[in-house]
Parts: structure tokens; sequence; C-alpha cells
């Protein structure tokens, strides 16, 4: 079975938003050398231009990753392992069939219990359903295929 990847985030990433995004953050980063550039000469450098070019060159170059597709958030199942990508910023999690004891299923989230004790939470959240039966589906042939213990569990409020 070849690995399907299944998108946490919005997927209406269209070629003119992607452009848009990398052109907005080559401006971010270009205002921030601009001030550094700008300020640094005045006598008052103070902790305040310091404060506003990390955050214009940190919303810059995010903006710049964003436009590259290197943020998305993204779940991959494979015929023995997991590829989750929880944040945006961080690298993705490789999770292999013979280190998951137990997966369960909620309604709008995943747990998955590793075999050294830990665990991994994929929560979904409320604003992009529409990947959620599909990914519960593909996760329990993945569990039934690899002899992974599955817990279905639902909430009552």
């Amino acid at each position: 079975m070849e690995t399907k990847y299944y998108s946490l985030g919005p997927s209406e990433n269209s070629t003119t938003l992607k452009i848009i995004r990398i052109l907005f953050g080559l401006v971010c980063l270009a205002i921030a050398v601009f001030w550094i550039v700008f300020n640094i000469r005045s006598v008052k450098a103070d902790r305040t231009l310091w404060i506003t070019v990390m955050f214009l060159s940190g919303f810059g170059l995010y903006q710049v990753l964003a436009g590259l597709g290197r943020t998305s958030r993204f779940i991959g199942i494979g015929s023995d392992k997991i590829f989750l990508k929880k944040n945006s910023l961080l690298p993705v999690k490789e999770m292999s069939a013979s280190e998951i004891k137990k997966i369960e299923l909620f309604p709008l989230n995943l747990i998955f219990y590793l075999n050294p004790g830990r665990k991994t939470v994929l929560r979904f959240g409320t604003t992009y359903t529409d990947n959620i039966d599909p990914i519960k589906s593909k996760i329990e042939q993945f569990a039934s295929g690899n002899k992974i213990y599955l817990e279905i569990k639902r909430e009552e409020i």
C-alpha cells in the first residue's frame, strides 16, 4: 500500500496565494533590513527596534516558508508507517507500526500510544472537518493490517 497523505489544514492553496505569501514575506524581510540600516545610525537604537526587527523577520520568514509549502500540516498513512506533522514549524514525526502499542479514536482526535511509554495526540479541530472520516477509516485499516489494538471511544457531554 502506498502512503496516502491527508491535509490537516486549508487545502485551497492556489498558485496566486503562494506567490502573494512569498512576496509579502520578502517585503517584510526587506522592511526589517531597512529598519535596521535606517535606525541603527540613530542615537535611539533601543530594544523596541530589535523587537520590531525580530517580529518582522520572523513573520516574513514564516510567510516565505508558507508560500513554498514548507509549513503545511498533514498526516501520511502507509502500510507500516505513519508520518505526522502536527505543527507547521516542527519537523515530521515518523511512527512505525512496531512502535505503536495502541490507537484510540475519538470524534475529534487520535491518540497514538508508543512503546517506550510515550504518546502522541493529534487534534483535528472543528474548522476543517472534510478529512476526519477518511483519516479515521485509513487509521482503522492501518491498525487491522498491522495488528495494532484500536479502541474507538465516544465522547458524550
